[in-house]
C-alpha cells in the first residue's frame, strides 16, 4: 500500500485515538492539511498558534488525554513555544506537529525556515526533526509513548514539506520500546516501608499534593490516606482538586499565596508526606527554613524533581497512583486506632489557626474581585471547569473556588502565561462539551489571546468569560504598592476596550456589573445563556491578594492585610 507521508500521519493518529488537532494552516504543512478532509479527525482553527497551544493544553486536562497541534513552519513555530513552555513546566501531555521547509533547502536561510527543533529542545520532553518518509510512523508512535508515559510533556515533531508529500510503500510501525527511557511505576518497597513507619509515629503530619497527583489519576488514593490517617492536606496551585475542598481535613493551598493554616501547619510539622511536587520556589519561600522541624518523604515519579530543592528523609520514585495504592495497603496492616487520639491536639491547632486568620474581605460599595468568585462558586456549586489566567485573578480562583475533583482547575502555575486562559476554556469544553466551563481573567490577561474569542463563537462554544476589571497590571500593581512606595510604572490600564461591546463585535453576549447588587444578577444571566459570554465586573482598583508572602521570607510570615 503506497502512501503520501501526510496520509500516514493520519493514519497513525487515527491509530492513537486522536479525534481532535488544534492548528492553523501554512504552506509547509498544505499536504497534512489536505488530507484532514479525507478523515473524521476534527480540526479547530484557532486565531493565533500560541493560542492553539494553550488550547490543547486544557483539552489535555480536561479530557485525561493527549492534546495535538499543528501548525506551519517558521513563525507559525515559533508562535507555539509560549504555550510549550508553559505545558513542559506543568507536564502536560502534548504533541506538537510544526511544517518545515523541504530537506534539501534546511540551513539554506530559506522561506519561513526556523530551527525549531533547536529552539524547543530546552522546553520539550523530546522533539524530532523527520528526515525520511519511512520514518514518520514509527517517530509518531514513539512520540505519543513518551508524551503520556512517565512524567508526562510536550513532544514536537517537525515535518520537512518533502516528507509530507513523498509516497512510499506503507508498513506498519513496530511496537515503541525506547531501551534508554524505561519510567519506574512500582516504588521501592524498603523506601515505601520507611515511609509507612514515618506515617505512623508522626505527632503533627501534613499531606502536601501536587500536579503529579492529578496527572496519574491518584485522587482516590491520596484521599483514602489522608481519611486513613487523619492526616490534613495541603496542595500547590497545580495540585488543587487533588483532594475535596470542602473536606475537614482541607487546609488550603499552600505557598505565596497560601491560607495562613497552610503555611502554618507546615511550619510546625513533623513530617510531610509530599505527593507528586517538586518544592516550587513559591511553595517553599526561604528554602533554607522551610519545614526546619520536619522530616520529608517525597514521591514522585521524576527521580530528578526528588531533593531537587529541599532535601529529603525518605526518598520514594514511582507512580504516585500506585505508590499511594501500595501504601495504603501497607498501612492497612497497622495498628491505626490511636491516630485519632495522638493527632488530636494538632488538629486542634490547625483549626485555631483557621479560626483566627481566616481568608476574609470586606464588601462595601465597590465590588470585591473575591466576591465575584465566591458567588461564582455558590452559583455553579462548584461544578464548573475553570480556566485562569494569570495574576490576581488566578490566585483569588484558588483561593475563593473550592474545588472537588481532579481536572477542574486549568491554569498556567509553573510558567505563568498571562492569555492562558480563554485558549485553555476553549480546549476544556471541546473536550468536555456537557460540563460548564469558565475562564477567570483581568483586564490585561484576556488581551493576550482575545482573538479565541473568534474560535469559540465559530465552533459553538459556550464558554464564559469572567473579567476582574481593576484597571491595573494588579499582581504587578501590588508589588508596586507594597515594596516599591506605590510607583506604580507601566502597570495602569486604563485605556481598554469596552468589554460588552467587544463581545457583541464578536457575536457574543456582553454583560457588566458595577455594583455589589448586580453582582449575582450577571452571573446568573451570563452561565444561563448558552452561547460564549463576556461577564465583565468592575471592581476594587487598588485590591490586593493576602495572604502574601515577600520574595525570599519563609512562608510562615505572611502578610495577612
Amino acid at each position: 500500500m503506497k502512501l503520501t507521508g501526510a496520509q500516514i500521519l493520519m493514519k497513525v493518529l487515527e491509530e492513537e485515538g486522536v479525534d481532535t488537532i488544534f492548528g492553523f494552516p501554512g504552506g509547509a504543512v498544505i499536504d497534512i492539511y489536505d488530507e484532514f478532509a479525507k478523515t473524521d479527525i476534527k480540526h479547530v482553527l484557532v486565531r493565533h498558534e500560541q493560542g492553539a497551544v494553550h488550547a490543547a493544553d486544557g483539552y489535555a486536562r480536561a479530557g485525561n488525554r493527549v492534546g495535538v497541534v499543528l501548525v506551519t513552519s517558521g513563525p507559525g513555530a515559533t508562535n507555539t513555544v509560549t504555550g510549550i513552555a508553559s505545558a513542559y513546566m506543568d507536564s502536560i501531555p502534548l504533541v506538537i506537529f510544526t511544517g518545515q521547509v523541504p530537506t534539501h533547502l534546511i540551513g539554506n536561510d530559506a522561506f519561513q525556515e526556523v530551527d525549531i527543533v533547536g529552539i524547543t529542545r530546552p522546553c520539550t520532553k523530546h522533539n524530532y526533526l523527520v528526515k525520511n518518509t519511512e520514518d514518520l510512523a514509527q517517530v509518531v508512535k514513539e512520540a505519543f509513548y513518551i508524551a503520556r508515559s512517565g512524567r508526562p510533556g510536550p513532544v514536537l515533531i517537525d515535518i520537512p514539506k518533502d516528507v509530507a508529500a513523498k509516497k512510499i510503500n506503507y508498513t506498519a510501525p513496530k511496537k515503541t520500546c525506547l531501551k534508554s527511557y524505561n519510567p519506574t511505576y512500582k516504588p521501592n518497597m524498603n523506601q515505601l516501608n520507611k515511609a509507612a513507619k514515618l506515617i505512623k509515629d508522626a505527632k503533627r503530619p501534613v499531606i502536601f499534593a501536587g500536579g503529579g497527583v492529578v496527572l496519574s489519576n491518584a485522587s482516590k488514593e491520596l484521599t483514602e490516606l489522608a481519611h486513613k490517617t487523619r492526616i490534613p492536606l495541603t496542595a500547590s496551585l497545580m495540585g488543587l482538586g487533588a483532594f475535596p475542598g470542602t473536606d475537614p481535613l482541607w487546609l488550603g493551598m499552600i505557598g505565596m499565596h497560601g491560607t495562613y493554616r497552610a503555611n502554618m501547619s507546615t511550619g510546625d510539622c513533623d513530617l510531610i508526606i509530599a505527593v507528586g511536587v517538586r518544592f516550587d520556589d513559591r511553595v517553599t519561600g526561604k528554602t533554607e527554613v522551610f519545614a526546619s522541624q520536619s522530616k520529608i518523604i517525597q514521591i514522585d515519579i521524576d527521580p530528578t524533581s526528588i531533593q531537587k530543592n529541599v532535601p529529603v528523609t525518605v526518598p520514594v520514585v514511582g507512580d504516585c497512583k500506585t505508590t499511594l495504592e501500595q501504601l495504603n495497603k501497607l498501612l492497612d496492616k497497622e495498628d491505626l486506632g490511636d491516630l485519632k487520639k495522638k493527632r488530636k491536639n494538632w488538629l486542634n491547632q490547625i483549626e485555631k489557626w483557621k479560626s483566627t486568620k481566616p481568608l476574609s474581605y470586606d464588601q462595601k460599595d465597590i465590588i470585591k474581585p473575591q466576591y465575584v468568585v465566591e458567588k461564582l462558586y455558590e452559583l455553579t456549586k462548584g461544578k464548573a471547569i475553570i480556566t485562569t489566567e494569570v495574576g490576581q485573578n488566578q490566585m483569588w480562583a484558588a483561593q475563593y473556588y473550592h474545588f472537588e475533583k481532579p481536572n477542574y482547575f486549568i491554569t498556567s502555575g509553573g510558567l505563568g502565561v498571562m492569555g492562558f486562559g480563554l485558549p485553555a476554556a476553549i480546549g476544556a469544553q471541546m473536550a468536555c462539551p456537557d460540563k460548564l466551563v469558565v475562564d477567570i481573567a483581568g483586564d490585561g490577561s484576556i488581551q493576550m489571546n482575545i482573538q479565541e474569542m473568534a474560535t469559540a463563537m465559530q465552533y459553538g462554544l459556550p464558554v464564559k468569560i469572567v473579567i476582574l476589571n481593576n484597571q491595573y497590571l494588579g499582581m504587578v500593581r501590588q508589588w508596586q504598592e507594597l515594596f516599591y512606595k506605590k510607583r506604580y510604572s507601566a502597570t495602569g490600564m486604563k485605556h481598554a476596550p469596552d468589554f460588552v461591546k467587544l463581545a457583541e463585535a464578536y457575536g457574543a453576549v456582553g454583560l457588566r456589573a458595577t455594583k455589589p447588587e448586580e453582582v449575582e444578577k450577571v452571573l446568573k444571566e451570563g452561565l444561563s445563556t448558552h452561547k460564549t459570554v463576556i461577564m465583565e465586573f468592575v471592581v476594587e482598583q487598588e485590591e490586593c491578594v493576602y495572604p502574601m508572602v515577600p520574595a525570599g521570607a519563609p512562608i510562615t510570615e505572611m502578610l495577612l492585610v
